[in-house]
């Protein structure tokens, strides 16, 4: 027996599907349908673009056979669909959504293509067709991939080190070089890139609206959204601008970090990595090559973000249960050398050091909590543990938000500051490190 996983290549939609159905009289109509989505291994979808004659016969008989063919062997197949419902919002239709748009784009229809809902129909059989095979190339061997990765993420032991090796896994082990995380900020309405690979710019800070392009509509859905031709509707660039712009934020777009990204990316996927009911970030990964991720790929990914959720969980468990009390007030003797201005601005978190920007946000807080502390104590030793009792830093309630900052924190310094780096010093604790004096300038709201 044929079964729906069996015949996944045939359902990324490079070759058009031809569907038959049938009037309530009997009347037989065949046209042609941009996508057949696989739902799971008992159901389909079928993209609804148009109310034209398969629709209203569908609502008036619910039976339907479509044809599909493997755009690799050539091989055909029929399958006997019943209709169950439409979905027009959700994880699904989001997902044939993103998928209806590269094919949209690669075909030159994206003025025409437009996803209004995705018909969920269950599988009553499935049949091959008779034709010519062509010979499949030999497969790459994804579980043996995400064997490897595994093994080396579980043995990371901090939060930095299991997002760099993630990323490292992913160029060494599944060739895939492009890629990144990035992880919510605590109003749940942002995500800020926390790690990078493969860039000319780490784009470290970089931030991109929750339910805006690939990515942003794979964490809002909590669903991976996958899409293997170019698409100017899922274009972060101009898209993450005007939704600033929307917002009333234009006059902010100056100190906007430029996210990392292929200008050319033809395929791309995002997945959610999600632990305990909980959005803890998204892993996207990209390529100039079309069609260079499919289902396969796709589940790889899953099971690979769904390690490092439950590694990253491990990791806050064993930070809680064994971090060290808040750090005494160390002291140490001030550099010497003209001051350099530092600004924060109350209203955002947002800092600047001199002229050049820096951070924002809650990241933005704790490192200006950071140089007070300093700037009174010469202190540079500090713990998380204090940070979350800081009521000033207003930090959301969730302890590996604030690992992610400080990390986001650390990168930024390391990238455009000289005299200033933090440094950790064991489990729950870290140091800032300061080589010339500054002037913090609080800007009020």
């Amino acid at each position: 027996m044929i079964s729906v996983d069996s015949i996944r290549d045939c359902l990324e939609g490079s070759i058009p599907a031809t569907v038959a159905t049938c009037a309530a009289d009997g009347t037989p109509n065949v046209s042609q349908v941009s996508q057949v989505h696989y739902v799971d291994g008992a159901h389909v979808a079928l993209s609804f673009q148009f109310f034209n004659k398969t629709r209203e016969n569908v609502l008036a008989n619910p039976r339907a056979a479509v044809a599909v063919i493997d755009p690799i062997t050539a091989v055909q197949y029929r399958l006997a669909l019943e209709y169950l419902r439409t979905e027009t919002e959700g994880p699904l239709f989001e997902r044939m959504k993103a998928k209806l748009a590269g094919i949209a784009s690669h075909s030159g229809m994206s003025g025409v293509f437009r996803l209004l809902g995705a018909d969920v129909y269950r599988v009553l059989g499935i049949e091959r067709l008779p034709g010519k095979e062509v010979p499949a190339p030999p497969k790459r061997s994804l579980l043996a991939a995400l064997r490897s990765c595994s093994e080396r993420l579980i043995g990371c032991n901090d939060l930095g080190r299991l997002l760099d090796e993630l990323l490292v896994c992913l160029d060494e082990v599944f060739g895939i070089g492009h890629a990144m995380v990035l992880v919510p900020d605590g109003a749940g309405k942002r995500l800020y890139t926390v790690a990078s690979r493969g860039y000319p710019a780490s784009g470290v800070g970089s931030e991109i609206p929750m339910g805006c392009g690939v990515i942003g509509v794979a964490a809002r859905e909590r669903t991976p959204i996958r899409i293997s031709h170019m698409t100017s509707d899922y274009a972060y660039g101009q898209a993450i601008r005007e939704r600033a712009a929307q917002e009333g934020l234009a006059d902010r777009l100056e100190t906007m970090i430029p996210l990392p990204g292929l200008p050319d990316a033809r395929s791309q996927l995002a997945v959610p990595v999600i632990t305990g009911g909980r959005l803890l970030g998204v892993l996207y990964v990209e390529s100039a090559e079309e069609m260079r991720f499919g289902y396969d790929d796709e589940d790889a990914l899953v099971a690979l973000a769904t390690q490092t959720g439950m590694v990253v969980r491990l990791l806050q468990e064993a930070a809680e249960s064994h971090e060290e009390a808040p750090a005494a007030a160390a002291r140490t003797q001030p550099p010497g050398g003209s001051p350099v201005p530092i600004r924060h601005y109350a209203a955002d978190g947002s800092v600047f050091i001199g002229d050049d920007y820096l951070i924002k946000g809650v990241a933005g807080a704790i490192f200006c909590k950071l140089l007070r502390d300093y700037s009174r104590e010469q202190r540079t030793e500090f713990s998380n543990r204090e940070l979350r009792l800081d009521a000033s830093i207003r930090l959301p309630d969730i302890s590996d938000n604030l690992e992610a900052r400080l990390i986001l924190l650390a990168r930024r310094l390391a990238e455009r500051c000289e005299f200033l780096s933090i440094e950790k010093t064991g489990r729950g604790r870290f140091r800032l490190n300061v080589a010339r004096p500054f002037k913090l300038v609080e800007i009020p709201a």
